[in-house]
């Protein structure tokens, strides 16, 4: 018989960069996590509806943003962590708008801040299930 594998994480990656995607998928890969991309809230939300976590930018393409994204995913999925990223001055004001516990990292961000940011959303979301 063979034994069972552990299941790995999986992040979703919402991002309408291309290379910033890229970049962050191959940091949380590095972390063994499993990365599906998305370049808009709509496909994200498609992801999210199979099952997935979610590290969201906020400007995106499409009708929703960011923002719209973290608030219908924890409408749908409370306890999924998510974190949230932008580098518009004026979408960092925005910020005070998210549900709690979404975790926000402004860009330009440092890699090793989004894999701070990503496990202390993991564990965030782990504590709350306890």
């Amino acid at each position: 018989m063979g034994q069972a594998q552990p299941k790995r994480r999986t992040a979703l990656i919402v991002e309408d960069d291309a290379e910033l995607r890229s970049l962050t998928a191959a940091l949380l890969e590095e972390e063994q996590l499993d990365t599906i991309e998305c370049e808009s809230a709509e496909a994200a939300l498609a992801v999210l509806l199979i099952g997935g976590q979610d590290f969201a930018d906020v400007r995106l393409l499409g009708a929703m943003d960011g923002i719209d994204l973290a608030w219908e995913v924890k409408l749908r999925w409370p306890l999924l962590p998510m974190v949230l990223t932008s580098g518009h001055p004026r979408e960092r004001e925005r910020v005070r708008e998210l549900p709690p516990g979404i975790a926000f990292l402004p860009k330009p961000w440092q890699p090793f801040n989004v894999l701070v940011v990503a496990e202390e959303a993991l564990a965030y979301a782990q504590g709350n299930r306890s």
